[in-house]
């Protein structure tokens, strides 16, 4: 038996740009430096038919120790300019799957950022506090982005 599990959750949230444009920037795997807190770096990507697969670096710090963490992630776009699902496999058997959507409202964007991340048990509250804390801060982060830029 595999001690292993699974935890869900989304997150809601209106952005002032119009669909396409944060479409365009989520695509980049470059715009995540930054967008997600622990990202410092992404490396190798490649584009091979409607996927892009990347290494990106996350970096934790504990007082003055830091740690580098290679994640690879694969996005895909099953709806072109509605949906992108970007599926990150960690070391330590850690996988998240974030399936980001959105939908047209007003003159901005209901984006709706749905995860499920998988996980040992052990590790449950710190994978599972991180990812969400990542998710709410992305939000944030993608929203002043985009006020920033003029449409």
């Amino acid at each position: 038996m595999r001690a292993v599990s699974t935890d869900q959750f989304s997150h809601a949230f209106t952005v002032a740009a119009p669909a396409e444009r944060i479409y365009a920037h989520l695509s980049v795997p470059e715009s995540y430096v930054g967008l997600s807190p622990l990202l410092v770096a992404v490396r190798d990507v490649r584009r091979e038919g409607g996927a892009v697969s990347y290494v990106a670096v996350e970096r934790f710090r504990l007082g003055p120790l830091r740690w580098d963490n290679p994640i690879r992630v694969t996005m895909t776009f099953p709806e072109p300019g509605r949906r992108i699902v970007s599926d990150v496999r960690s070391p330590g058997r850690v996988r998240l799957t974030a399936t980001v959507e959105l939908l047209p409202e007003g003159d901005g964007t209901r984006v709706t950022e749905s995860v499920t991340v998988t996980f040992p048990r052990l590790l449950r509250r710190f994978v599972t506090g991180q990812a969400r804390s990542v998710q709410l801060a992305r939000a944030r982060e993608l929203t002043r982005r985009m006020a920033a830029v003029p449409a």
